[in-house]
């Protein structure tokens, strides 16, 4: 019969850790501080040391983290952001929701973030941010973005929702360059919680101060508002999970990186790329990063072109293997984005990865031989 593989497996990640996990669920029953407190505080000083950022502020999810970064920054209706046509839908939603303009560039085909050259070409009197995506786990090229903006004095957001601790080729990393970063901890992340959940990482003070009046509706002292804020609290139980979980994350970045290097030699073994023209995830720093410290590729997701994909996926599926398309409508294209008025071919990068481009289960817990059930799956569906 043939092998099973889930696109992921949380529950071989949580019987590992589910003595930890409930210990810390407990520690929180007790206390009797469900919003904000101690646990709350104490991921916040980890996230910020493991960013390598000063502050970081826990909020509700990776969404609202993006939120009230445009909050902090005043950003209105007649204000443009800058982001990428291609990423998951809260990159440009939250633009939208508050009143700006989401004006979109184009995407790099090998790395699959925005084009730097594209994102300084689109700044104009209107732009007040640019906000960068770490796509599918890897640091997108931040150098030139930056100092684009630092010329017209525009705010960075790095969308560091798939990335966190991936590191760009200076060794920086993702959430530390820019003037805030967002991070997510949805349960499908490399750092997931049990729930919703995200931070917002920074070294500027006065900016995290801000963030943290925001993250309460703006209130400070309490029931005193100088803001409009929101209720973007990060739970205390998340948080408990995700102190546990951080413990691991290393490892667990580690064994994504093997999963991966494993995938592309079985897949160079086999000839698909040559013979089916399957193109694989290059991780363009790996190079540059020192070795002590290996994160430049953290593989939320391990994504691949394939022709014909979208009957390869129902092969894979009818063979029992977990896939995902991310994301088969750049934003471009997206109906509530129609008031824009771009067309089909605007941005043909994202056109062509939203047809192309197939995520394969790339878990920590992935075996040896599931991955070349995968592979072997794959070359009978191109052997036909």
């Amino acid at each position: 019969m043939p092998q099973s593989v889930p696109l992921l497996d949380l529950k071989a990640q949580h019987d590992s850790l589910r003595t930890e996990i409930l210990q810390a669920i407990e520690r929180v029953l007790e206390s009797n501080q469900f919003i904000l407190g101690p646990e709350v505080e104490r991921l916040e000083t980890r996230l910020a040391t493991y960013c390598g950022t000063t502050h970081a502020v826990g909020v509700s999810s990776g969404t609202d983290a993006l939120l009230v970064s445009l909050m902090a920054f005043d950003i209105r209706p007649g204000d443009e952001v800058i982001t990428t046509a291609y990423s998951f839908f809260a990159t440009a939603g939250v633009i939208a929701r508050v009143g700006a303009t989401p004006k979109f560039v184009d995407i790099d085909p090998i790395t699959y973030n925005l084009q730097p050259a594209a994102v300084a070409a689109a700044i104009t009197s209107r732009t007040k941010a640019v906000i960068p995506v770490h796509l599918f786990g890897q640091c997108a090229d931040m150098a030139p973005i930056l100092d684009a903006a630092a010329a017209r004095r525009i705010h960075v957001i790095e969308d560091a929702a798939q990335a966190i601790g991936a590191e760009y080729k200076d060794g920086r990393r993702t959430g530390s360059m820019g003037t805030t970063g967002c991070l997510s901890f949805f349960p499908t992340k490399n750092l997931g919680g049990a729930g919703d959940g995200g931070a917002v990482v920074t070294s500027d003070a006065a900016l995290a101060e801000k963030l943290r009046t925001l993250r309460v509706h703006g209130s400070k002292p309490k029931y005193h508002h100088k803001l409009i804020g929101g209720n973007f609290r990060l739970d205390a139980i998340q948080a408990a999970v995700l102190n546990v979980k951080l413990n691991h994350l290393d490892q667990w970045t580690k064994r994504r990186q093997e999963n991966a290097a494993r995938y592309t030699a079985l897949f160079e073994s086999s000839g698909l790329p040559e013979r089916a023209g399957i193109r694989l995830p290059v991780a363009i720093y790996k190079d540059s990063i020192n070795s002590l410290s290996p994160h430049y590729h953290i593989y939320n997701q391990y994504i691949i072109r394939a022709p014909d994909r979208d009957r390869l996926r129902e092969h894979l599926t009818n063979a029992g293997i977990g896939t995902e398309i991310y994301y088969p409508v750049p934003f471009h294209l997206q109906e509530c984005f129609r008031n824009l008025d771009y067309r089909a071919g605007a941005f043909p990068e994202s056109e062509r990865a939203a047809s192309e481009t197939l995520a394969l289960p790339i878990y920590p817990e992935l075996t040896a031989a599931q991955q070349e059930a995968v592979v072997e799956s794959i070359r009978t569906f191109y052997g036909r």
